[in-house]
């Protein structure tokens, strides 16, 4: 059986997978056409039900929980991970700026549906002047001015001081202060038009490909590198340290507890419609 399976090029997603589409592991069958795409263009993907299987961000997905259904496998949680608001200079003042209840400065952003632009929405409310930009742009817009402050995710993390940019607050650390518990960042979900036997056989192939990744740090090094964006081996896989971890492995009670809250959190400031469906992939 082939599936239609939508990932980004980044670190984490390709050593994730590399065993699933190369078939280093028991597929049970399945094959796979595979989409690499940047988070928002996969999340719009996943509006439109183009996929049988796709990562997107938790923020988009609970607009489409009629549609997809959250795999145990596969997510990227953790702490210290979160996204980061940066900035030219004077990161202190343009953060007391960013709670004004007038806020006019321009911020950049990955993506409206990004899980990132929600936890800005949850710090700053009122900063709502955004310009949406491919996340691997935002640093030049922050330094040639085209924005004032940009939001920052992936390996970006790593490269902005390089550039002469601050940090004016981690949104991650400031998650993790609000609730204690771990960021939830992306999923990979499954079309519930799918039949549920192979929704399950899906969450245990990807599951095998996660333990394989491990169990072989170096195997899909090859197929990491070609899509990294000229990155080092070392930022490659510092990436990978920092948004694969055992959440990636399966979710558990813990995992399941920090996307709960953040849907309820957002519920109840109103920033997602009412979810009516199951999230999670039944046990």
């Amino acid at each position: 059986m082939k599936l239609t399976l939508g990932f980004s090029p980044c670190p984490n997603d390709t050593f994730i997978f590399d065993a699933l589409i190369h078939h280093k592991i028991d597929t049970e069958g399945l094959d796979f056409e595979v989409f690499y795409d940047d988070v928002e263009t996969l999340n719009q993907k996943a509006f439109r039900g183009e996929l049988d299987i796709t990562k997107l961000s938790y923020h988009a997905f609970a607009y489409i929980v009629d549609k997809y259904v959250l795999l145990g496998a596969g997510s990227a949680l953790g702490f210290g991970v979160g996204p980061m608001l940066i900035c030219k200079d004077d990161p202190e003042k343009l953060q007391e700026q960013l709670k004004t209840e007038n806020c006019k400065l321009k911020i950049g952003i990955p993506g409206k549906y990004t899980t990132a632009n929600f936890l800005l929405g949850l710090a700053f409310p009122n900063a709502t002047n955004k310009v949406e930009l491919m996340f691997s742009d935002i640093e030049n817009a922050v330094l040639e001015g085209r924005v004032d402050v940009g939001l920052i995710i992936h390996e970006n993390r790593f490269t902005y001081q390089d550039k002469g940019l601050k940090k004016i607050i981690d949104l991650g650390d400031y998650w993790e202060k609000e609730t204690g518990c771990a960021i939830p960042l992306g999923g990979i979900v499954a079309n519930r038009n799918l039949p549920l036997d192979i929704q399950h056989k899906i969450n245990r192939v990807l599951r095998r490909s996660v333990e394989f990744a491990f169990a072989n740090p170096k195997s899909g090094l090859d197929f990491i590198r070609q899509h990294a964006q000229e990155m080092s081996e070392e930022v490659m896989y510092k990436h990978i340290e920092l948004y694969v971890n055992k959440y990636s492995v399966d979710l558990g009670d813990e995992g399941r507890k920090a996307i709960q809250l953040l849907f309820d959190t957002a519920l109840e400031k109103r920033i997602i419609p009412e979810i009516k469906n199951e999230i999670f992939l039944a046990l």
